[in-house]
């Protein structure tokens, strides 16, 4: 049984402990032990105040060196239209973009013809061995139009093919190769415009230079992918392969023992060969890098050949049997998810075919194409194809889902002859803004008729199917053009290159950058049959509102 003090604990439990606080009042040496014998959790407090006062301090003072102290860098302010004039010159469809001077904005290098000096440098032809007049190439500030590096490139300019890209690792900078006229082979650094290596070609005088520069393996193993070069004299196709480092042939030239155009492919098979693939006529030819190496040097090199793509091509002619009806036009690598598809565009119709079987992965889309096709997204996500098709008042737009070859839009833009390349951005709800040239009055030929030829720049928009939105007009000659996002997921702008249509002719060259988002506010709504019930204010207003995005 229980005693009267435990009982009594029991019944009264705080009476019972306010008795053991004055027992241990009455025996201070025990209470005193007692502490001794405790840890200080008194002073550990203490020290937890202490560390977390300082921790506190020096994240504040982090904080005020890096927002106050250590200056943040300037971000170089970008106008949004800005326009450099040439004097007495021509110029070339040509224009290449990316960050020439590292400032997150994208630059504009380009090609001109002048009679006389440059106009920001004080250079002129003699200064680099050529007689005037001769070819400078320039490179543009996008931010402002100022000049980042301008000088003498060739006499006259054949081709060129710029920023050719070089592998991860590489100490080589991107370059621009010029083909030159007479007989020259040239690169360019991409970012100073220094010469890296210049040649007298082997280029017969009576040959014409085919296009793409086609950039092949590392032959000679320095470290840098070399260069393979296609050239047609009447009606034979020869290749020429040169050094990427310094631009030395490697080998002679090998003739491919057919005709062709250009339109050039290096195609890479899933079995890892290389071959070039291209169009000849009706037809389309190919023939294996492995071959054309073993042609021109007399040894083996680091390239194989695929059985079934030896299978497919004629041994002899290196002919397949067309793909579509008519004569080959173009020839577009289409990435897909199990390899790299080719996107066959014939002068009567165009098809998707198998990267490894040249198979149609739908059945032919009749069309007469006599433009080159653009890629873009019509729905999220969705690679679209946008096909031209016929000219002038009977142009229509189609654009072709790529997976099933289904027509998803079709629209009606009459154009002039010779209008500029059409092209796309990226937006940021994952469809694509898409930019066509077309007649300053839509059903009208008078213009035509007249022959006062006036551009107009449409833009079209996937979530507005039935309308488009003019512009600019445009009444000088275009030479290039091409719709740019200047800096990364904000500054989308066109770039126009006009110029006398005559070589022979100079005058003045312009070359113009002008924002998207500042020229639809005074644009003009095209409605497009059934109409929505927005106004044009509104759908003004949705086009202002659209954000673009980068490339992945």
């Amino acid at each position: 049984m229980l005693d009267n003090k435990d009982l009594e604990a029991e019944i009264y439990p705080l009476k019972n402990e306010e008795r053991k606080s004055q027992e241990n009042l009455g025996n201070p040496s025990k209470n005193e032990d007692n502490l001794k014998s405790t840890p200080p959790q008194s002073q550990l407090s203490r020290c937890r105040t202490v560390a977390f006062f300082l921790s506190l301090f020096l994240c504040l003072f982090v904080v005020f060196v890096v927002s106050f102290v250590i200056p943040c860098p300037d971000r170089p302010a970008s106008q949004r239209m800005w326009r450099v004039d040439y004097n007495t010159a021509v110029t070339y469809d040509f224009l290449a973009v990316d960050d020439i001077n590292g400032d997150r904005i994208q630059d504009i290098l380009f090609l001109y013809k002048n009679t006389n000096s440059s106009n920001n440098f004080n250079q002129s032809c003699m200064d680099e061995g050529f007689s005037s007049p001769c070819t400078f190439a320039a490179a543009l500030s996008g931010a402002n139009g100022s000049t980042l590096w301008e000088r003498p490139v060739a006499q006259d300019v054949a081709f060129v093919e710029c920023a050719v890209p070089r592998p991860r690792g590489s100490e080589a900078p991107p370059s621009c190769i010029l083909v030159g006229r007479p007989s020259s082979f040239t690169a360019v650094n991409f970012f100073t415009g220094e010469t890296q290596w210049h040649h007298a070609s082997s280029f017969s005088r009576n040959s014409s230079i085919l296009s793409p520069l086609l950039q092949v393996p590392d032959v000679d193993s320095d470290g840098v992918p070399d260069l393979l070069v296609l050239t047609q004299e009447q009606e034979e196709v020869s290749g020429h392969l040169y050094s990427g480092r310094n631009g030395d042939q490697i080998g002679l030239r090998g003739s491919l023992g057919v005709d062709g155009e250009s339109g050039f492919l290096l195609h890479v098979t899933r079995t890892g060969a290389h071959y070039i693939l291209f169009p000849c006529a009706s037809s389309l030819c190919s023939w294996s890098v492995k071959g054309l190496y073993e042609k021109v040097t007399g040894r083996d090199g680091p390239f194989k050949k695929d059985s079934l793509w030896e299978s497919m091509f004629n041994a002899t002619t290196h002919r397949t049997l067309s793909h579509s009806s008519g004569a080959v036009r173009y020839l577009m690598h289409v990435p897909g998810n199990t390899g790299t598809d080719v996107f066959l565009v014939g002068s009567e119709a165009c098809v998707l075919l198998d990267g490894q079987k040249l198979t149609h992965r739908w059945p032919p889309r009749a069309a007469h194409v006599l433009r080159k096709p653009i890629f873009g997204h019509y729905k999220p996500d969705t690679l679209t194809v946008v096909v031209e098709n016929g000219t002038g008042t009977d142009r229509q737009i189609l654009f072709l889902d790529l997976s099933t070859g289904d027509v998803l839009r079709s629209l009606a833009l009459p154009s002039l002859p010779g209008s500029p390349q059409s092209t796309s951005l990226p937006t940021a709800d994952h469809r694509s803004a898409f930019f066509f040239w077309g007649l300053h009055e839509l059903g009208s030929s008078s213009e035509t008729e007249t022959g006062e030829a006036r551009h107009s720049l449409y833009m079209f928009h996937p979530t507005l199917p039935h309308v488009l939105l003019e512009l600019v007009n445009v009444s000088t000659h275009i030479v290039a053009f091409d719709a740019v996002l200047f800096e990364p997921s904000r500054h989308a702008a066109y770039v126009l290159l006009t110029g006398p249509a005559n070589s022979e002719a100079p005058g003045l060259v312009s070359v113009i950058k002008h924002k998207v988002r500042d020229l639809v506010p005074s644009s003009r709504v095209v409605h497009l049959g059934e109409g929505g019930p927005d106004s044009d204010q509104a759908i003004r207003d949705r086009f202002s509102r659209l954000r673009y995005r980068s490339e992945a």
